[in-house]
Parts: structure tokens; C-alpha cells; sequence
């Protein structure tokens, strides 16, 4: 399902979530917050304290998307800076967490821009 959703942008709650907050909590946590707006075209990641569970918020047409992701074994990569503002991503560096992998991935190609065909 995420693979169908084109954000305009990404962004992750650095440190940890309660993942006890469910569409509303984490609502009033992005505007007030983060003071995002949670209608936005924007997906917006959470993770627990054990970086083993992630939640993600996403507004479509006349309703909220909660997405819940459980790892049975391993933890996420996640920036852990305690009361930091949310960390803007790319929908590839998210896909980079979700597979387990941390945001400064050196060995990964950087994205070219090409113009013209050689």
C-alpha cells in the first residue's frame, strides 16, 4: 500500500513515540508539535523506544491512513535526538529505514539528474 502513495514530503519524528497514541494523538502531535499541518500531502513516521515498531500518518481525500509496522526480529535505524524537530526525507531514505538501513548510506548510488542522452 505505501508503494501507491506519492507524499509531497516525508517527515520523522526523531527520538521515540508513544505508541500507545493512535490517529488523533499523533494529529495533535504533528500540529502542535511539530506545528505541521497532519492534512498535508505529507507522510509522517513515529517509532518507539525499542525502534522495533513504527507507526506513519497520512491524510487521503476525506480520511487518515495509520500505518503499523511490527519487526519480528532487528530494530530500526532511527535518529534518536530526544525533542528535535522532525527530520524532512526523502520517500527513498525512508525506504532505506523500513529496510532496515540508516539515513547516511554511503555505498548507495546518489540520484542523477540526467539531461541529455550520450
Amino acid at each position: 500500500m505505501l508503494r501507491d502513495i506519492q507524499p509531497e514530503q516525508v517527515y520523522l519524528a526523531a527520538g521515540f513515540t508513544d505508541m500507545r497514541k493512535s490517529i488523533d494523538g499523533l494529529a495533535v502531535l504533528v500540529k502542535e508539535g511539530f506545528e505541521l499541518d497532519p492534512f498535508s500531502s505529507a507522510l509522517f513516521v513515529f517509532c518507539n523506544r525499542g525502534r522495533d515498531k513504527l507507526k506513519i500518518l497520512y491524510w487521503e481525500h476525506n480520511g487518515f491512513w495509520l500505518y503499523y509496522r511490527r519487526l519480528e526480529r532487528g530494530r530500526f535505524r532511527w535518529p534518536t535526538e530526544a525533542n528535535a524537530a522532525p527530520i524532512r526525507v526523502t520517500r527513498r531514505e525512508l525506504r532505506w529505514l523500513l529496510d532496515g538501513l540508516s539515513l547516511e548510506q554511503r555505498q548507495a548510488h546518489t540520484e542523477v539528474n540526467a539531461r541529455t542522452v550520450i
